[in-house]
């Protein structure tokens, strides 16, 4: 039996064995084996003809694949690029851009954003667990400024409610980081108290400490059963343990890796990307590349997004598809 990957170099031939990408992926799939993604029946067999499982119970799409419910499903695209895609993703500091991807794997700049962007789906946590302790709150903004923006751009972000006034045509995301702990991100409207305070409510326990800058929307913070300090950064940016430098780190690295490696990000993207980064800043050393790229295969079921759906072509998507970088 051969070992399974620790390095790129060994993925790429380990996965380029359509037996190999079925035995890493299955296992992890299916840990309790194998059974039906339509109604959840053990009792199904292996059709090898046909590369595919049939379940005996008799219901539409009584047949399945390896990569049904699951971000893959119908692709045509082999399980050795999408695996291989895949561990450039979680091993790659900064991310992968459409256009790597296109020239390393061989299938067109747009099927390699497609791609990418589900397995961005993947990213996403889905976990309802709050953090809690001491949690760090900062916002930070994405994005070029509106007045250097072609008129007809503008426009389109005005319309879609992506520039408004006081933001200078940037996108928003808040960022709350528990010490020594996980990040949640998410994209705001602004950062008026209501979005702040609510965002800090979903996804922090009460009675926690909060940390923030200066701005006023944490003001009532307390009101909410929260314990709130916060640092002028006009004046100092540490004062003892209040200070959000972890938060400025995850910044940081957010920003590299918006600006070395996708260069522009539309905002209706941005939440995805967001995703992505706080996927491999929470599951960063000591989990090694091997570890992260496991975790991140056992995260690919029960999520699918169309090429509709992402470029706007339905209600459930944004309304203009990403510029090309």
């Amino acid at each position: 039996m051969v070992a399974e990957p620790t390095t790129l170099q060994e993925a790429v031939v380990y996965f380029a064995d359509p037996q190999n990408c079925y035995d890493y992926v299955v296992p992890r799939r299916w840990p309790n084996g194998v059974n039906c993604p339509t109604c959840g029946s053990a009792k199904v067999k292996f059709q090898p003809q046909h590369n595919r499982w049939q379940c005996s119970n008799r219901h539409p799409r009584r047949q399945f694949t390896l990569k049904t419910g699951t971000v893959m499903e119908e692709s045509p695209i082999g399980l050795d690029k999408w695996l291989t895609a895949m561990w450039l993703m979680s091993s790659n500091r900064n991310g992968a851009s459409s256009w790597e991807i296109h020239r390393a794997l061989k299938v067109t700049q747009k099927t390699a954003w497609f791609l990418l962007h589900r397995i961005r789906l993947a990213m996403q946590d889905e976990s309802a667990a709050k953090l809690s302790g001491t949690v760090e709150a900062d916002e930070s903004f994405f994005g070029g400024k509106a007045k250097n923006m072609h008129l007809d751009k503008l426009t389109r972000l005005k319309m879609e409610g992506h520039v408004r006034a006081g933001t200078d045509g940037k996108a928003i995301v808040m960022g709350l980081l528990e010490r020594q702990g996980k990040a949640k991100m998410k994209v705001l409207p602004n950062t008026r108290q209501f979005h702040v305070r609510n965002t800090v409510k979903e996804n922090v326990e009460k009675g926690s400490t909060v940390y923030s800058d200066a701005l006023k929307s944490y003001a009532n913070l307390p009101v909410d059963g929260f314990i709130h300090d916060f640092v002028d950064h006009s004046v100092e940016y540490v004062n003892g343990q209040v200070h959000t430098n972890g938060l400025e780190n995850f910044w940081s690295l957010f920003k590299r890796t918006v600006k070395g490696t996708y260069v522009s990000i539309e905002p209706f993207h941005l939440q995805a990307y967001a995703d992505e980064q706080v996927f491999r800043f929470n599951n960063r050393l000591p989990m090694s590349d091997a570890e992260r790229f496991s975790y991140l295969v056992r995260k690919i079921v029960g999520k699918r997004i169309t090429y509709a759906e992402l470029t706007g072509k339905t209600e459930q998507g944004p309304s203009q598809e990403e510029e090309p970088f």
